[in-house]
């Protein structure tokens, strides 16, 4: 598997920079966070690693191999997957049918059997009620169907924007189980969260954007220090 680097990226939307020169790096096995206030540039940044937004400048790598400026569906295939806010799934389709879409950006057709039962060991609710419409589910279990659906593709990088969004206190925990769960297994994971504190604990490192610039790096250690995080956003 292979690291990928954010270099000086650049975001604009017309004249508005929404990303300044962000830097940052994700190896296997690591979790990064990304946090910060909204509309602090975090959506923009994941949007721009994965080809849905142009970026203004920088570089975006994934092992050897520049990712800038190709389409998104080539960006996939190169081993990154994006899960977006809002799940995004298609209700009137089966558990199973919206896990099976995900297949599509697989780059190897072997053992899909195999791939199939570890992600129903992540997510049992994926497996059982994997022949119900996914519009059926709950706002937590379409949260697991679209992370498992990310994952069936294998990808080296797991681009997560806001999972745990609108969810209950005892989902929560389940997504964030979960996202422990598969950085044991050595995926990269670039996690976009809004809770702040649970993020700094869960990831390796965790870092903090404002108004499109990186102004701080916090580890694990640091999920307590309230003052520097609030100083971080709103400073």
């Amino acid at each position: 598997m292979s690291a990928l680097v954010i270099d000086k990226l650049s975001v604009n939307y017309g004249a508005v920079r929404a990303v300044r020169d962000v830097s940052l790096e994700v190896k296997p096995g690591e979790i990064v966070g990304l946090i910060g206030p909204n509309g602090a540039g975090k959506s923009s940044t994941l949007h721009a690693v994965m080809g849905v937004v142009p970026a203004a400048g920088g570089e975006v790598r994934l092992g050897d191999r520049r990712l800038l400026g190709r389409r998104s569906e080539e960006v996939a295939r190169a081993g990154i997957a994006l899960v977006p806010e809002g799940r995004r799934i298609f209700a009137e389709l089966t558990v199973d049918e919206n896990l099976r879409l995900g297949l599509a950006g697989r780059r190897s057709r072997r053992d899909t059997a195999g791939v199939l039962a570890r992600i129903y060991e992540l997510f049992p609710v994926v497996k059982e009620f994997r022949a119900r419409q996914a519009g059926a589910l709950s706002g937590g279990q379409q949260q697991q169907l679209a992370i498992a659906r990310g994952l069936v593709a294998e990808p080296d990088v797991l681009l997560l924007d806001e999972p745990s969004l609108g969810l209950a206190p005892r989902v929560v925990d389940a997504v964030f189980e979960a996202l422990a769960a598969i950085r044991d297994r050595g995926l990269a994971v670039l996690l976009v969260e809004q809770r702040a504190q649970r993020t700094v604990a869960l990831a390796d490192r965790s870092h903090v954007l404002a108004n499109g610039e990186l102004r701080l790096t916090l580890g694990p250690g640091d999920a307590d220090d309230t003052d520097r995080l609030v100083a971080a956003y709103f400073g």
